[in-house]
């Protein structure tokens, strides 16, 4: 297992769920799961889940127990909350107060990530069912994006990074748990009674849908530009349309590529966005 934790960095938060610490030694992966009393198939697949995308577990889904599944992804959602938001957080604060904390543009970022950890916290301490909407990621991605294409180059460009690989280590994990909870959690809900699967739903129920278009490096025409300052006023799409006297396809056309463009989807971020590139004031 030291060996597998070496090359896969990525796989060591994964085991912290089930309670395996660093400090593994020469133990193999069955040793570890007798001396934690852990399904060693259980955690094989969930192992195979985070590092190989197209992996489809091949074992009967009746041997694991449900409690083991709930507990899983119980402790995951506990991981996301106290341990791997906070971590973004933390770069983040140190690159604001290095970087120039009275900067309003860098208020501005903070103010974009406290939105994101509110929306994705809230989400995750809620019982909610399996056809919940997709996790929130979103403005997760407008933040990363605004600090690799948008922000002004003066700042402290290594904690930057250090942000930018924290946000970035949470994306691939996010989208990990997500293969794992369609290809193991989903296909045992099939398999039970509706009891069960209330029981279940008591203690888990996390999605993730991560899902963008490649960035296209060209400037906002004069049109779209008009379009994103109704967008950032909070104008609608119908209300946009009877503004520039165009029909509600082209609004959405123009919004298509605006977020192509800018690599930004909330109206959060494309406030930022306005503000930085001088578009609309403060």
């Amino acid at each position: 297992m030291a060996d597998v934790l070496a090359e896969h960095n990525e796989l060591i938060p994964v085991l912290n769920r089930f309670g395996i610490r660093l400090g593994v030694g020469d133990q193999s992966v069955l040793e570890l799961c007798e001396a934690h009393d852990l399904n060693p198939d259980f955690i094989l697949t969930v192992l195979n889940v985070y590092l190989d995308e197209s992996f489809v577990p091949d074992i009967a889904l009746s041997l694991f127990d449900t409690e083991l599944i709930a507990d899983y992804f119980h402790h995951t959602m506990d991981n996301y909350i106290h341990v791997l938001i906070p971590n973004i957080e933390k770069h983040l604060n140190a690159f604001i107060a290095l970087s120039g904390p009275e900067n309003k543009e860098l208020g501005m970022l903070r103010m974009l990530f406290l939105k994101f950890k509110e929306r994705m916290t809230g989400y995750l301490q809620r019982m909610v069912d399996e056809d919940e909407d997709d996790l929130p990621d979103d403005l997760l991605y407008d933040l990363k994006n605004i600090l690799i294409k948008h922000l002004s180059q003066e700042y402290n460009q290594n904690l930057a990074y250090a942000v930018i690989f924290a946000v970035h280590s949470f994306e691939k994990d996010l989208a990990a748990h997500n293969r794992l909870r369609n290809k193991v959690f989903r296909p045992m809900l099939s398999e039970l009674d509706h009891t069960d699967i209330r029981q279940l739903h008591q203690s888990i129920s996390v999605d993730y849908h991560h899902s963008r278009e490649h960035d296209a490096d060209r400037a906002l025409t004069n049109r779209e530009t008009e379009v994103l300052r109704l967008i950032v006023q909070g104008y609608t799409n119908k209300e946009i349309a009877e503004e520039l006297y165009i029909s509600h396809n082209t609004v959405l056309t123009h919004r298509k590529n605006i977020i192509a463009k800018t690599g930004i989807k909330t109206v959060s971020g494309l406030t930022f966005y306005c503000i930085r590139n001088g578009l609309i004031s403060m």
